[in-house]
């Protein structure tokens, strides 16, 4: 018997098997060289990463009036090109008062505060903070609210009109009135001509103020 078609066929089978490894060996060099593209092309198209800073957010819905501590605040990171104008450190936010509300994740600048900056105040006009002895009055105000100012001196009986049209432009929280020395009563901010500020201040002081509701 010839032996030599048996080893042809061998030798078949043989190179039939190199040449699939081979192909699957091309095969995972050539999906290595694709991935190794997509990632380079990845790169290349998202470039370096965008500079960025913190800047302050309200961690919740924050109400007009709030005074702000620290569970109230949150950082997050942002391109520089994006940081809004007068965005204080967490640290000077501390202790100010909301002249607006504030939604989560909105960031807390300077015009939200109560204070020359974040007031919207009219030509002419300057903010006067003043205290309502009865709470349940200033319960009543909302921000915005134009109203009348009514001083009542307690011992002359006599009431005046100290302030016609002011407007209530921040509600700060009221304070804890349980803790010693606290003051009774709810501040609020009106907004007044600048002829009335020390009629209005001087009253706030002496007398009894209440507020007056226009149709």
């Amino acid at each position: 018997m010839d032996p030599r078609p048996s080893s042809l066929g061998g030798v078949r089978r043989s190179l039939s098997s190199a040449r699939r490894r081979l192909l699957l060996h091309r095969r995972l060099l050539a999906a290595v060289a694709v991935a190794i593209a997509v990632l380079a092309g990845l790169q290349a198209a998202t470039g370096p990463g965008a500079a960025t800073t913190e800047v302050t957010v309200a961690a919740r819905d924050l109400p007009a009036g709030t005074t702000l501590a620290a569970a109230d605040l949150t950082t997050v990171a942002v391109p520089l090109d994006a940081v809004p104008a007068r965005s204080p450190a967490p640290d000077d936010l501390l202790g100010r008062v909301l002249a607006g509300p504030v939604p989560a994740a909105e960031t807390v600048t300077e015009a939200r505060l109560v204070g020359a900056a974040g007031l919207d105040l009219a030509p002419g006009q300057v903010a006067v903070p003043v205290r309502l002895p009865d709470p349940g009055t200033a319960a009543l105000l909302r921000l915005g609210d134009e109203v009348d100012l009514v001083a009542t001196d307690p011992q002359a009986g006599s009431t005046r009109t100290v302030g016609r049209d002011v407007r209530v432009v921040a509600l700060p929280e009221p304070g804890d009135a349980s803790e010693p020395g606290a003051t009774t009563g709810r501040l609020v901010v009106v907004a007044v001509a600048s002829g009335e500020a020390h009629d209005v201040a001087g009253a706030a002081v002496r007398d009894f103020l209440t507020v007056a509701f226009r149709p």
